[in-house]
């Protein structure tokens, strides 16, 4: 799901019910956030983030670029006991977020956008031609 959200003003934001009671079993509140190369954030629960930081360290030489933006920029954070998770400088600068933010479930991992990107690239993708594998897939 989406969720609209505003980081208060120590850099935190609050983890929805519906994504709390999940990571609470997945991963006993622990996480890793990092940069997408769509300049949102993203959040993994530990254990997905173990499995995707294996698989990226498993490629070749040639993809070190990538492995820097992927675990070069990680943090591993915990949602404390009021359920806010920290995001730190580096990552809110990566991301341009300064408040408001969106919280978007995906699968095995969440997305946190600013909010102001967030609806751009929305408006973008939706101005764009369905890929035929979309098509075939959703129609």
């Amino acid at each position: 799901g989406e969720s609209a959200l505003t980081i208060d003003g120590k850099s935190r934001v609050v983890m929805p019910s519906r994504h709390r009671d999940a990571l609470a079993a997945i991963c006993r509140d622990e996480l890793t956030i990092t940069k997408h190369p769509k300049g949102c954030l993203v959040v993994f629960p530990r254990p997905e983030w173990e499995r995707f930081r294996n698989r990226l360290m498993e490629l070749p030489l040639s993809a070190d670029d990538w492995r820097r933006l992927f675990i070069g920029g990680a943090v591993d954070v915990k949602i404390d006991g009021s359920s806010r998770v920290l995001i730190t400088p580096e990552l809110k600068r990566y991301a341009g977020i300064e408040r408001d933010v969106v919280l978007l479930g995906m699968g095995t991992r969440l997305e946190l956008w600013n909010e102001e990107a967030y609806l751009a690239n929305e408006a973008k993708t939706r101005a764009s031609e369905m890929p035929e594998s979309i098509q075939n897939f959703v129609m």
